[in-house]
Formats: C-alpha cells, sequence, structure tokens
C-alpha cells in the first residue's frame, strides 16, 4: 500500500448474533409477493440451520412503493464487526441499527438510528449515533449526529496542493454533538433550528512529527483543546421514501447556516454554510436500478476557524465524501465535491447487487479562496442485503485517485 491508501477492512459476524424483530404488523407476503422474490443474508443462514429450500423466484412483479418496508413497523440488527484502518490498527465493535415506522407507512418516512461502538489495539475508543427520526405524518424530523472518538487523525496541510509526504500524526479526543429539529412547514419541504459542538482536547502531535507543519504554523486550535459552539439554521426538502436506501427515485436537498459565537461557547467566532443535496433517478425507469447524483459543499467565513474544525475531506456525517482518498486528505478554508453513482441488481432475488461511481473534490487555496486544483476518483462496488424489510445493504467499495490514492471502504447501508 501507499501512503496514500485507506485500507479499511469490516468483517461482519453474522447469525447467531444478529436478529431481527418484526413487531405489530409483518410483511403481507400476500399483497406483494416481495418474500417469494427477494431474500437477504438470514433467509440464507435460515436455510442453512433449517436445511429448508430458499423461496424460488416468481415472475410476479410487486409495486416498487410496496418494496420500501411495506407493513414493518420495528426492525433492529445487531452486527458484531472487526475492522482495520491504519490509524486505529485493528479494532473490534458493535453496530445497532433500528429502523422503525412512527406511524402510516404511507404518510411517514422510515425512521433510523445506527449506533457503533468499538475499541482498537492501539488503545482508542470510538462511539458513534447517528439518527433521522420522522414522527407521523412527518410533522417534525430530528436528526443526529453525536460522536465521542479518542483516536489518531492525519492531516497532510492546508490547501489543495499538499503533498501525501507531509502527512502528520495529531492525537486528540472529540466530542461532536450536532442536533436538529425541523418542523414541517409544506409536502416535502422543512425548516429546522439546531445546535453544533466540535470539542476537541487533549490536542497533541505524534512525537518526531514534521517541524514548521501547517499545523504550526496556522496556530488556531493547535493547543491542546478548542472548542466550537454554534447556533444551526436549517432548511430541508427530502421526498425519499427511505433514507437508508431511496428505491424509486426521490430527492433531498439540506442547507444549513451555522453561527458560532463565543457567547455561546466558542473559542472562536466564525460561520459556515452547508450544502448536501442528492437526486436519485429509476434507470430505466420503472425498476429498481438507481442513478443517483451527490453533491457536498462546506464554506467557513467572517472569522477564523480552529484548525481540527476546517473543512476537510470525509468529515460529512458519514464519513463518506470523496471515496478513493483517505479521510483528511484535503482541508481548508472551503471545499466541494460532486459524486455520481449508478446501482444495480445483480441476482434476481436481488441478494446481490453492484454499484459504479465517480467523484470530483476540490478544497480552496487558504489565501485567495480560490478554487483551482481539481481530485477525481472512480471505483466500483458490491451490495449484499443484510435486510429485505428495510432494504439495507452492506456496502464495499473500492476507489481509485490520484498520484496512488486508493482504499477500500465499507458500510451498513447506501454511501448517500
Amino acid at each position: 500500500m501507499t501512503h496514500a491508501t485507506r485500507f479499511f477492512i469490516r468483517v461482519y459476524f453474522l447469525g447467531f448474533l444478529h436478529f431481527t424483530i418484526l413487531q405489530a404488523q409483518t410483511l403481507d407476503s400476500t399483497s406483494s409477493g416481495k418474500s417469494k422474490r427477494e431474500i437477504d443474508l438470514f433467509d440464507i443462514l435460515d436455510t442453512i440451520a433449517t436445511k429448508t429450500p430458499i423461496p424460488k423466484w416468481t415472475k410476479k412483479e410487486p409495486k416498487i412503493e410496496k418494496e420500501i418496508g411495506h407493513g414493518i413497523k420495528n426492525a433492529f440488527s445487531f452486527l458484531p464487526s472487526l475492522n482495520y484502518t491504519p490509524p486505529t490498527s485493528w479494532s473490534f465493535g458493535v453496530l445497532t441499527s433500528i429502523a422503525l415506522y412512527t406511524g402510516d407507512h404511507k404518510k411517514t418516512n422510515l425512521s433510523n438510528l445506527q449506533i457503533y461502538t468499538s475499541y482498537t489495539l492501539n488503545h482508542q475508543f470510538i462511539t458513534i449515533a447517528r439518527s433521522t427520526i420522522w414522527t407521523s405524518g412527518n410533522k417534525y424530523n430530528f436528526v443526529g449526529d453525536w460522536r465521542y472518538l479518542k483516536y489518531p487523525s492525519y492531516t497532510y496541510g492546508l490547501g489543495p496542493n499538499t503533498p501525501i509526504t507531509n502527512k502528520e500524526l495529531i492525537h486528540y479526543s472529540y466530542l461532536r454533538i450536532y442536533q436538529i429539529a425541523y418542523k414541517n412547514i409544506f409536502p416535502g419541504f422543512y425548516l429546522g433550528l439546531g445546535y453544533n459542538l466540535d470539542d476537541h482536547f487533549k490536542i497533541e502531535e505524534e512525537p518526531g512529527s514534521l517541524q514548521n507543519t501547517d499545523f504550526e504554523r496556522y496556530s488556531v486550535g493547535t493547543g491542546t483543546n478548542t472548542i466550537s459552539s454554534g447556533l444551526t439554521f436549517n432548511l430541508l426538502y427530502d421526498t425519499r421514501k427511505n433514507p437508508v436506501n431511496p428505491v424509486g427515485g426521490g430527492h433531498y436537498a439540506s442547507i444549513g447556516y451555522r453561527y458560532n459565537a463565543q457567547w455561546l461557547g466558542s473559542d472562536q467566532n466564525w460561520e459556515s454554510f452547508l450544502i448536501d443535496a442528492r437526486k436519485y433517478v429509476s434507470f430505466p425507469r420503472a425498476s429498481r436500478n438507481i442513478l443517483a447524483f451527490w453533491t457536498y459543499d462546506w464554506f467557513t467565513f467572517d472569522g477564523t476557524v480552529p484548525y481540527l474544525d476546517l473543512p476537510s475531506s470525509a468529515w460529512d456525517t458519514y464519513d463518506n465524501q470523496g471515496r478513493g482518498y483517505i479521510q483528511g486528505r484535503f482541508r481548508s478554508s472551503n471545499l466541494m465535491s460532486a459524486e455520481i453513482e449508478y446501482r444495480f441488481g445483480i441476482t434476481r432475488n436481488q441478494l446481490l447487487g453492484g454499484v459504479a461511481f465517480v467523484n470530483v473534490q476540490t478544497v480552496s487555496d487558504l489565501h485567495t479562496s480560490h478554487f483551482d486544483t481539481f481530485y477525481p476518483a472512480t471505483g466500483m462496488g458490491i451490495r449484499i442485503k443484510v435486510n429485505k424489510q428495510t432494504n439495507t445493504n452492506i456496502s464495499i467499495d473500492y476507489g481509485l485517485g490520484l498520484n496512488g490514492a486508493r482504499g477500500f471502504f465499507f458500510n451498513l447501508g447506501e454511501v448517500f
């Protein structure tokens, strides 16, 4: 592997440590025919355990909207995992996922909560809780991203033209609390008010690090601790029925303005603006194959942003932006990226699928704010259906970027 390689292995031990609970209503197989045409990993495990044949494929095609968690009121998944990344070495953890409808599935989007906890051989601890909770009839939407991290993170300098050889290991602990409450204004549109906290503490450079680095020269937020605390004002447009895996098309657009102020406990006064927009198109029309588009754009202004809070590669909510490059590879006052992905079925029973993607990202020059260098990446991946009720896949992707950047990228659910 080159220094630009991000190698990430996640092995899910399935079966006896995974279970799915369906409460209240169950899938009506006679109305949709779904149980006769679609299977997941746990159908395979059940078949092995009970020695019963897998249901055969039928030509009956259910309507797409009936395939999106039809009749499910609660689905709970528990997935032990074994991970490896260069910053953490081997880590052992547990991923818990809950998907449910809080109201009539025809009028209410699917809610989702994921909690991931792990401990590494480098004595690092990671806990992440992400949630998208819709109330009955989609009147309110509560979106959360809470984290506690204790692990080293590489930084490669500031701006678009930083060589990979400039990497420097920074140790720190990190508490993130992002919470937004949205209220429905009219169909598909929501206004939101939230609070963001980024608390980095016990910050220190790896002994023997390069001298006079961008990290040291930047000076703001490079001491032993830094706090950014601010209010957010948000607009949301969301027509997806299932945020875990949109099927049948849909749109998502989130625009957020963040105001950090010392009177809120922030070390520095600064502001940011974030755009996260996605579009999903059935291609060919009426098929389950999806052509997905994503743009993620992050700008800061009116103040000096602490170093570790600057826009940086793959520091979005799900750490998925810029597949093909290591997390934190590019960092500056502004970041822009765009991605196109095609999702297609491989087997008729939907157990296996595939994706092909291409993306590009850029960060601005720290002094001029100009965008003049772009970093593309491309790759392919496979999808393994882990829960047909919520349409959840295990995602395994391999991405290639410039200058030898490459790596595996794993997720529970789609990348975006």
